[in-house]
């Protein structure tokens, strides 16, 4: 019988998120993306990255004008939230470990909300150059995002 996996709710050694510091240099771009995100800003988002950026992600990578109406859809779609639960800084680089979640509560994909809701880690990775995101990376586990969704 094959072993049954857990969602990240379920796990007893994860981190509670990063109380708001003050953070500076690359870390603070970060930040702003991370409350510009949360709070669905999508022009304060827009502001924070270089007119060329590229963003890579679960769906496949493309431009900012690209990017940006998948983003919408996740926040209204899924209500999505990140929390920092740890992040670094290296140079012109900021890796981000959060804490996702949200909730099924419209439309998403072609398919009706079922009101459920989700958690799980999330990883992205920024590259940045003067104060603007440049290149942008993300992985998480959207198999275990759809499961817990009751996505078809």
């Amino acid at each position: 019988m094959g072993t049954q996996l857990r969602d990240n709710r379920d796990n007893p050694v994860r981190s509670d998120p990063v109380p708001n510091q003050p953070v500076g240099g690359n870390k603070a771009v970060v930040q702003a993306y991370v409350e510009a995100f949360n709070a669905g800003d999508f022009g304060r988002l827009r502001n924070l990255f270089a007119p060329d950026a590229v963003i890579y992600g679960a769906l496949g990578w493309g431009s900012l004008d690209e990017v940006l109406p998948g983003w919408y859809d996740l926040h209204h779609g899924l209500s999505l939230k990140l929390a920092v639960e740890g992040m670094i800084e290296e140079g012109d680089t900021v890796a981000v470990r959060y804490r996702e979640s949200g909730a099924f509560v419209a439309p998403y994909h072609g398919q009706a909300p079922t009101a459920r809701s989700y958690e799980l880690v999330a990883i992205e990775w920024f590259e940045i150059k003067d104060g603007k995101i440049r290149r942008r990376w993300g992985a998480r586990d959207s198999a275990s995002q759809a499961r817990q969704l009751g996505m078809q």
